[in-house]
């Protein structure tokens, strides 16, 4: 069982920074694989970022590639989604997922655990 809290959420104006940190219970967060995904108003849930277990293989939806970065410290059980250049476009809901294997893929039921999301909104 993994529970996920995720925070750091706000509002900025385009061209702005902030960094997502989502906090996992569980002694397994180690060694599952990790995502971020987000949701749009009227849209559906859309794939953002995923890291392997070790934070050595990760990929990117291709809209944020060169401005977001994931990454995790296992020391401190957390995932890390650092963006830059933000644009209003990325204004979401924000989730962290976990996997129960070392890695997963992109798509949303690749996923098992999910945490309660926190609002990015930017200003154009």
């Amino acid at each position: 069982q993994v529970q996920l809290v995720e925070s750091g959420g706000g509002l900025v104006q385009a061209g702005g920074s902030l960094r997502l940190s989502c906090a996992a219970s569980g002694r397994t967060f180690g060694s599952i694989g990790m995502g971020w995904f987000r949701q749009a108003p009227g849209k559906e849930r859309e794939f953002v970022a995923r890291i392997n277990w070790s934070g050595r293989s990760t990929d990117y939806e291709e809209s944020v590639k060169g401005r977001f970065t994931i990454s995790r410290d296992n020391a401190k059980n957390t995932l890390y989604l650092q963006m830059n250049s933000l644009k209003p476009e990325d204004t979401a809901v924000y989730y962290c997922a976990a996997a129960q294997g070392t890695y997963a893929g992109p798509k949303s039921f690749e996923y098992t655990y999910w945490g309660q999301g926190t609002q990015v909104t930017i200003s154009s």
